[in-house]
């Protein structure tokens, strides 16, 4: 991996290893499509389960190996709670905004990896408010948990859509 010597925050390491350009958009594609399915999922669980279709307790079960799905953290639609608490849908859909926002910062069609200490700062408000309410120091509303967890997977397409370019389709690796 090659140091870059541009100074921006999403442009310190270079991880592409001459990642052909299109292949990267397939992997940007990809992702875009997987977290638009993975979110549609989450919002499909309790509509299914208000229909009484047999889709609703699966779609929950695809959920509950990544969440602890209690329904008081957890926001409602259609009278049933979501397929995961507030905080993971935070995450998820900050993952979404994330992706949408990927190609507008920074030069799309290359695998630059931001700081690991922009990581490292957007982490620490998440893990203090995941920390303090397990400890039950504090509860924190289902609003902050959302923001927090919005705020943390805004973040995680930066590092994701690049590394998964580098390790499936760099020179020398797997096609």
């Amino acid at each position: 991996m090659k140091q870059l010597e541009s100074g921006g925050f999403l442009s310190v390491r270079d991880v592409s290893g001459e990642i052909p350009k299109k292949k990267f958009l397939i992997t940007y594609l990809l992702t875009l499509f997987g977290i638009s399915a993975w979110i549609t999922v989450i919002g499909a669980a309790p509509y299914y389960i208000s229909r009484g279709s047999i889709l609703g307790p699966f779609f929950y079960s695809l959920f509950a190996p990544v969440c602890h799905q209690i329904p008081s953290r957890s926001f409602y639609l259609f009278g049933h709670p979501l397929a995961v608490c507030g905080r993971c849908l935070g995450i998820y859909a900050g993952f979404f905004l994330g992706s949408i926002c990927y190609p507008l910062i920074g030069d799309f069609l290359s695998a630059r990896l931001p700081r690991r200490a922009l990581l490292i700062a957007m982490s620490i408000p998440i893990v203090l408010d995941t920390v303090g309410n397990m400890l039950r120091v504090w509860s924190s509303p289902n609003v902050i948990r959302f923001l927090m967890g919005l705020s943390w997977g805004a973040v995680l397409p930066f590092y994701f859509i690049p590394a998964v370019a580098s390790i499936k389709w760099r020179k020398g690796g797997r096609t």
